[in-house]
């Protein structure tokens, strides 16, 4: 029994007539005829009684009637269900990003994004670089921004450091064998140190508007929980530069990190992106190379086929990026570097 087989069936049954029917399916009449005929073989019962002009249903072509007619409509109603999927008028998008990205780049493109696809399902996971690679290596994310910084050497890239994962390869480049990311940068953004502008006036004066590691790490400091990139990136410079860090506070997210500035507990190494409306923070460039700026990269798998909703994704945040780019909208210290863009 085939699907053909059944809708050839309805449209006898309906008709009554097999030349009227092989016009509404479509088909010669000889090819309807022997596909009814395959279809009584296999089931082993005649179907209809058969009249000069007229066909008929038999008992079993009673019994099969509304068995077919629930099939049929199952099929249209599964190929519907696809259409709107493939569509992106349904399904499911699985977006990771850091703190600091959830409430600046990733809120505007997601805006954006839900306005165009209303039926996608969004789920948002927030967290530190490591941990979200580890998450898309784990399959719980289709998807995810994280810092990659490739010009550092012997630094831990995103997931090196995450779950015993291998480090992944560097942005836009192809996977390293045995990896399974693929890194596209997106922005460079500038990294500064804060602290609360109602501190002390001995370290707003200390700090001035230009600071290096070294004088940065005479100051108590307030440092991200293990998992965020950033941590290690400060940690780095400081080893780099033969100094040992004062933290003051370890752990936290990025919002906890610069409340507790602002309260004047430390001062914290943060990215640009992160301060627009953050009246309580006066803000130091830092002096150096290499380890002051950062990539931020769109990461995601390459041994699975990435859903629509996932390319749909992607090509709305490029466009969003290269828009505010293009109009003098992105923060200060930050810039589109994707080559589309």
């Amino acid at each position: 029994m085939t699907l053909k087989q059944l809708v050839y069936f309805l449209a006898v049954a309906d008709t009554g007539r097999f030349v009227q029917a092989a016009g509404d399916v479509r088909v010669a009449q000889p090819t309807l005829s022997r596909q009814i005929q395959a279809l009584e073989d296999d089931l082993g019962e005649t179907l209809f009684t058969r009249g000069r002009d007229h066909v008929t249903l038999t008992s079993a072509g009673e019994t099969l009637l509304p068995l077919a007619r629930r099939i049929v409509a199952d099929v249209e109603t599964a190929r519907l269900e696809i259409a709107e999927l493939a569509g992106l008028r349904r399904g499911r998008l699985r977006v990771g990003a850091t703190p600091s990205l959830c409430v600046s780049v990733v809120a505007d493109v997601l805006a954006v994004f839900h306005a165009a696809y209303p039926g996608i399902s969004l789920q948002i996971a927030e967290g530190g670089s490591q941990d979200l690679v580890a998450d898309i290596e784990d399959g719980q994310l289709d998807l995810a921004m994280v810092i990659h910084q490739p010009e550092r050497p012997g630094g831990p890239t995103p997931g090196g450091a995450a779950r015993g994962r291998a480090g992944s390869p560097g942005p836009g480049t192809p996977p390293a064998p045995g990896s399974t990311l693929r890194l596209t940068p997106v922005l460079r953004e500038e990294l500064v140190a804060v602290s609360a502008t109602a501190g002390s006036a001995n370290l707003d004066e200390a700090l001035g508007d230009h600071a290096g590691i070294v004088e940065l790490a005479r100051h108590p400091l307030v440092i991200n929980r293990p998992g965020y990139e950033l941590r290690e990136v400060v940690l780095s410079a400081c080893a780099a530069a033969g100094v040992t860090p004062r933290i003051a506070v370890e752990g936290g997210e990025m919002d906890a990190v610069l409340r507790m500035v602002e309260r004047g507990l430390g001062i914290a190494i943060v990215p640009s992106l992160v301060l627009a409306g953050r009246t309580g923070l006066r803000t130091t460039r830092l002096d150096g190379s290499g380890w002051t700026h950062r990539t931020i990269a769109l990461a995601h798998r390459t041994d699975v086929a990435p859903t629509r909703a996932a390319e749909a994704f992607r090509e709305t945040l490029l466009a969003v990026l290269a828009r505010t780019s293009r109009t003098g909208g992105l923060p200060p210290g930050v810039r589109f570097i994707h080559p589309t863009g």
